[in-house]
């Protein structure tokens, strides 16, 4: 299947220089799906609703400072195909060509749309994140913010301090309502008393709650339909409709992800914020995976997802980045995590601390089978 059908022509072009107040005019009286960013006739960038809707930047703020940059697609590309760029581009929107002519624009949700019917062979216990990013009730705002850029995120669960049990979530989206709706009320001039004060509200004041959630057993499908139906772009997994605690989470991004999952023997890596690798190449960081995996056998990597976030800090120029491998296998999933200035420094620190996981994960089935080989023993005497 390609995206032939999936592609639209019904997008805005602007150029580099275009005004924010403008282009949110044009966006406002002719709702495109997207909006195409030229310089000099030539492709520059994308910039999405939501980039142009959430954005707090002045209306004469040029557009070239809010696009981004996303991947040329084809407009017979295959879907697979374009699901991986979008998600390695970091993008919800991307630029369709019919050779070198502009056609139009394809968009992640529509991607979803036309292959929701056949997500239904795939559980969110498949493609769920496990190791979630949560804060309490009781949290300052301004410690919600820490973490959501720490680790490049887009929502946490809010959850009882005492109980553990989710109560609410909050978004990057409700904090820059949240800020937006104090700014208008407040007026312009010195505003640091005012933020400060925002900073230390605790996060059950601006949470949303009740939660949309899913349940591990439940089919993509399903719970693509659901985000569809709330407007939402992720769900929060809990073990049952029963239990209350967080399992994990899923967004359109992980079902866009596992729509890249292949059967071939070869493992299918895909690498999100692919810019930021510099000195690395693709090949070289499949070859890395491939090295620690081979030293468990036994284990088959269904999937391999590499995923690169700059932080502001630097060293000498150099950015400081942080690195997450996350391996989907027939052994369930493997992690590692790490931290250097530079992506490649970053890359090889979460490579250690997977083949220690990795390692790990076959001395704990290796004593499994010892002491199971001991049992059975014991048990012909």
């Amino acid at each position: 299947m390609d995206i032939t059908d999936i592609a639209t022509p019904d997008f805005v072009e602007v150029d580099v220089d275009k005004r924010l107040g403008k282009i949110r005019a044009i966006f406002e009286r002719e709702n495109p799906r997207g909006i195409v960013v030229t310089e000099e006739g030539d492709y520059a960038g994308v910039i999405g609703e939501k980039q142009l809707v959430r954005s707090r930047m002045e209306d004469d703020t040029k557009a070239s400072v809010v696009m981004k940059s996303a991947p040329r697609v084809d407009r017979h590309e295959d879907v697979r195909e374009t699901a991986r760029m979008l998600v390695e581009g970091d993008v919800k929107v991307a630029p369709v060509f019919e050779g070198e002519k502009l056609y139009g624009v394809v968009a992640s949700d529509a991607i979803l749309e036309a292959v929701i019917d056949s997500l239904d062979a795939i559980s969110v216990e498949d493609i769920l994140t496990e190791d979630v990013v949560s804060v309490g009730e009781k949290s300052h705002v301004g410690g919600a913010i820490n973490k959501l850029r720490e680790h490049g995120i887009s929502r946490l669960p809010v959850v009882d301090e005492d109980s553990g049990k989710l109560t609410g979530i909050v978004t990057t989206h409700d904090l820059v309502e949240f800020v937006v709706r104090d700014d208008s009320r407040q007026g312009r001039g010195d505003r640091r008393g005012d933020l400060d004060r925002m900073l230390d509200l605790p996060v059950y004041d601006l949470m949303s709650s009740p939660v949309v959630t899913a349940t591990p057993a439940e089919t993509v499908d399903t719970a693509v339909q659901r985000m569809f139906d709330n407007d939402i772009s992720g769900l929060v997994v809990t073990p049952d409709e029963n239990d209350e605690r967080v399992r994990g989470i899923v967004t359109k991004t992980d079902v866009l992800r596992a729509l890249t999952f292949t059967e071939e023997e070869s493992m299918d890596v895909q690498i999100t914020n692919v810019s930021l690798l510099e000195t690395l190449s693709r090949e070289e960081v499949v070859e890395s995976i491939t090295s620690v995996v081979d030293k468990y056998q036994q284990m088959q990597v269904l999937h391999a997802h590499v995923r690169f976030h700059q932080h502001k800090e630097k060293l000498r120029g150099t950015p400081l980045i942080q690195c997450q491998i996350r391996l989907r296998t027939s052994h369930g999933q493997i992690a590692g995590s790490g931290e250097g200035y530079g992506s490649e420094h970053a890359f090889h620190v979460a490579l250690d601390k997977l083949e220690r996981n990795v390692l790990e994960l076959k001395g704990l089935n290796a004593d499994e089978k010892y002491r199971g080989q001991l049992i059975r023993k014991l048990g012909e005497l």
